[in-house]
């Protein structure tokens, strides 16, 4: 399928609305106008969406299917789908703009592509992308994030990738940006920072939203020739914001259907360090080079933030929802960790498709959706699969949930 980049925002400045922009170095900042330059050239090029769309088809193994969840459905009340992002190649839907920041950094004649995770799912399908285009791959990591998503480390590893952990402040995704920014900064001619979400200086929140449109693309049609309409609700995870803005793009015109982001309001959304809810507990400020809300101390730094997700753990947003936010289109809730672990089992269960942990923050918010609107037809974006999460989850929670000693 043709990826679709025509959108009316953000502006030649990088703008949506108030959100967005450029607040980098003036040094690094005639590097990312050239990125600019470079990306607005090609992403119209026929040449250069046919060869994205022949790696889509035969390496990722687009389109990824929208599955009907009966028994899931049945259990809450409503007609519960899937676009299961988590059948792409590499587990996630992150492999969808790895693949284009990887093509992109190749026109450039970068020799290096570096970057962020928490989860891993972005480390890993950027090592991947990479591989395939024959450039060396830095990844940077948190101290905690490496321990906690250790099968995703090895898969860098085994993919060639450096994996360099974040050792200042939590120790997870916020210092692993930090440390990429900085690595950054140090050479910006020879590398490229591939930024892993919606996140980041223009034209990152732009280009990666564009990447990431292909799963709204996809699921329109799909869910139309399923139904022959379109869903009454969409639902998707928000840390930094990529996969929901993927799916959100295409219906964001389509006024009848409600869209929800779902945050991780974590031990608890009322004290400070202990979730990572921007939208529900945010202002707007400015960070790792771009305005947005963000969750801040009274000093206007980042503040702490905590999810038993690692990819959600983030103290800020990109800048399209923050203007989605502001405008009314989309309606950001949160979900606890006890209730994201719930719907890990849930799905797990009942389906047999287990999901990453940033994914069931969706799939508990659309089984509570389905008991507020019975009848009603919701269509989630089940990012990622769990098997980075597996060990993790049982180590933590398996006693919970019936799961003797593995060990």
């Amino acid at each position: 399928m043709k990826n679709s980049f025509s959108h009316a925002l953000p502006n030649k400045e990088g703008y949506f609305g108030e959100y967005g922009g450029s607040f980098i170095p003036p040094e690094l900042q005639a590097v990312m106008d050239e990125i600019t330059q470079t990306y607005l050239e090609i992403r119209e090029q026929p040449e250069f969406q046919a060869e994205l769309a022949e790696l889509y088809k035969h390496y990722v193994g687009r389109p990824s299917p929208i599955f009907h969840a009966k028994n899931l459905s049945e259990r809450f009340g409503a007609d519960i789908y899937l676009k299961r992002e988590d059948l792409n190649h590499t587990g996630a839907h992150k492999i969808n703009h790895c693949l284009g920041e990887a093509l992109l950094a190749k026109k450039l004649g970068k020799k290096k592509l570096i970057a962020e995770t928490g989860a891993g799912q972005h480390g890993v399908a950027l090592a991947t992308a990479a591989a395939l285009v024959g450039l060396e791959c830095d990844i940077y990591m948190g101290e905690v994030d490496i321990a906690k998503e250790h099968p995703n480390v090895v898969r860098m590893a085994i993919l060639g990738a450096n994996v360099i952990p974040a050792t200042h402040g939590r120790k997870t995704l916020k210092e692993a940006v930090d440390s990429a920014f900085e690595a950054y900064l140090k050479d910006p001619i020879s590398q490229i920072y591939c930024i892993g979400s919606v996140v980041g200086p223009h034209p990152f929140p732009m280009m990666v939203r564009d990447f990431q449109s292909i799963i709204g693309n996809e699921a329109k049609l799909q869910f139309q020739e399923m139904t022959h309409g379109a869903p009454d609700n969409i639902i998707a995870c928000v840390g930094g914001g990529s996969n929901a803005i993927g799916i959100f793009t295409a219906f964001l015109d389509d006024d009848a259907v409600n869209l929800y982001g779902v945050e991780p309001t974590g031990r608890n959304v009322e004290e400070d360090g202990e979730h990572a809810a921007t939208m529900l507990k945010g202002s707007p400020g400015t960070m790792h080079g771009f305005h947005s809300y963000m969750l801040q101390d009274d000093a206007g730094e980042p503040a702490q933030v905590y999810s038993v997700a690692s990819g959600l753990d983030y103290p800020s947003v990109g800048p399209q929802h923050s203007y989605l936010k502001d405008t009314d289109r989309v309606t950001y809730e949160g979900i606890s960790d006890d209730e994201a672990i719930q719907a890990f089992f849930d799905l797990s269960r009942l389906e047999g498709i287990i999901p990453a942990i940033e994914s069931a923050h969706a799939v508990a918010y659309a089984c509570k959706l389905a008991k507020a609107k019975p009848g009603s037809s919701i269509l989630v974006n089940l990012s990622g699969r769990g098997d980075k999460d597996i060990d993790f989850v049982v180590e933590k929670y398996g006693q919970q949930y019936g799961i003797n000693d593995l060990a």
